[in-house]
């Protein structure tokens, strides 16, 4: 509680287990946090989102054409992004850990930013590679700092509502991204002589000018912990810090050990999310990377694609947020996975069978409301099996997951347009074993509830100090799994 002066310090440092509040008080933290902090987290992420994205709009104005995204150029493009991401995450959130959140999380929205206003300037396909990988060194850190930025003021129970709140903006993104393009691509030409802008070069220039402004302005809205709160009162801000120590006992300075990190990797339930969390994530990225060209092939032109790609993000992004709500209220996690994911296989059968551009809007629709509510679910889900390290296994968790993102970019190809059945069929395939594997897990769950209640784990206890006991985890007897 270095961050915290005066007497409130010493008070709750001496007297923490004799420090009490109502549930109207609690109630009352609570909604300031909300208010302070998850609406510029979420616009920062929602930005960081269309910045990435925003490739799929530039496409089919003008970008394949001037930059020879012929043939797998684009999907090399992609590709190079997200390999990238994967390897920046953890470096990322070291840096994060030693300047802070408040700051580093504004220093990367400013840092993609600029590239994705470079973006507008690239002349050739090699250029072209180079700034997505210069935005994958800078939004790689975006997820899992702000996930873990959000850990450090909220209790582990009211987690989920705000990850999902702020992981919902990557649907928004695509329904902003569809605006912004169709607005941006109708500013006439203007520029110096050879380096002019117009169309497809507007999106990336206004879309990265606007993040820098918003990057810069976020820091004076950031809190660096609970104590250094400013719009808290004493009591609130005494409460704030006493509720989250309560809950994390002394493990509050825990270092990450190889013991947490085997504990994660050998969890098995963490395992069914990891791989589950893979599979949802092939349609999520391939439906933001792709849905602009998929619509354009449907027959749309470029602007009025742009249009339609709007309404199923923004359905999606409302349906995702009221399912957290939903499995936050329910305590229920898999059947949620398993009814949604159900939901976009069926788009995706649609879509495939289908030649009517109104029957494929309308499976599209289905596929963004099916898809989108899977990923925080079983980032969440994952988390709450482990009752170690939650660091250990969000990290785990997200960077599986982004393999998805990798085989996403490979899902449709320029060869087979303009139906795309083969990337309709691998995405109809993920979504399987989306249903799978989360169906297994809750199965999983049960059983491994019933044999601790049973007394079938108790054995685990034996000759074990009560020090030791506490580091079982989630092989302790009595922890029971979220079904």
């Amino acid at each position: 509680m270095k961050d915290f002066k005066g007497d409130l310090e010493v008070e709750l440092h001496d007297n923490l287990s004799e420090v009490s509040w109502s549930e109207a008080e609690e109630r009352a933290v609570r909604r300031k946090l909300d208010w302070h902090l998850v609406p510029p987290l979420t616009l920062m992420y929602l930005l960081c989102f269309i910045d990435r994205t925003n490739i799929g709009n530039a496409k089919i104005q003008g970008m394949s054409k001037d930059l020879d995204l012929s043939g797998l150029n684009y999907n090399y493009a992609l590709t190079v992004f997200y390999i990238v991401y994967i390897l920046v995450e953890i470096p990322s959130n070291m840096a994060l850990k030693r300047l802070g959140a408040n700051i580093w999380l504004p220093v990367l929205t400013v840092a993609f930013g600029g590239v994705c206003v470079g973006t507008a300037f690239v002349k050739t396909f090699t250029q072209l590679v180079v700034v997505r990988i210069l935005l994958g060194i800078t939004e790689g850190g975006m997820f899992p700092g702000t996930s873990f930025y959000l850990s450090c003021f909220y209790r582990r129970e009211e987690l989920l509502l705000r990850v999902g709140i702020f992981a919902s903006s990557a649907s928004m993104a695509g329904a902003f991204g569809g605006l912004l393009a169709t607005g941006l691509t109708k500013i006439h030409s203007w520029g110096v002589p050879g380096s002019k802008l117009y169309m497809w070069r507007n999106i990336f220039f206004f879309e990265g000018l606007f993040t820098i402004f918003i990057g810069l302005m976020v820091p004076l809205m950031l809190p660096k912990s609970v104590e250094s709160c400013k719009f808290f009162t004493d009591r609130e801000r005494m409460i704030a810090i006493t509720r989250l120590a309560k809950e994390n006992d002394a493990d509050d300075s825990h270092k990450v050990t190889k013991a947490d990190i085997k504990a994660a990797i050998f969890n098995i339930n963490i395992q069914f999310c990891a791989f589950g969390f893979l599979c949802a994530n092939v349609a999520v990225q391939s439906l933001s990377l792709f849905m602009p060209t998929i619509l354009n092939q449907m027959g749309y032109t470029p602007i009025s694609a742009q249009l339609h790609s709007v309404p199923p993000y923004f359905l999606a992004c409302c349906l995702a947020i009221f399912v957290a709500f939903l499995s936050d209220r329910t305590r229920q996690r898999g059947i949620f996975l398993v009814i949604f994911a159900a939901i976009a296989a069926i788009g995706y059968a649609v879509i495939m069978s289908t030649n009517n551009p109104k029957t494929k809007y309308a499976a599209i629709f289905i596929i963004a409301m099916g898809g989108f509510p899977n990923g925080p679910g079983f980032l969440s889900w994952g988390i709450n099996s482990n009752a170690g390290s939650r660091a250990v296994a969000s990290a785990y968790i997200m960077s599986v997951g982004t393999v998805g993102a990798v085989i996403s970019t490979w899902t449709y190809m320029e060869k087979d347009k303009p139906g795309y059945k083969k990337g309709h069929a691998i995405n109809l395939g993920f979504q399987i074993a989306v249903i799978a594997l989360a169906g297994s897990c809750v199965l999983y769950c049960q059983w491994e509830n019933k044999q601790r209640a049973a007394g079938r784990r108790d054995g685990r206890l034996v000759g074990l100090s009560d020090a030791e006991k506490r580091k079982l985890g989630y092989r302790h007897p009595d922890f029971r799994y979220i079904p």
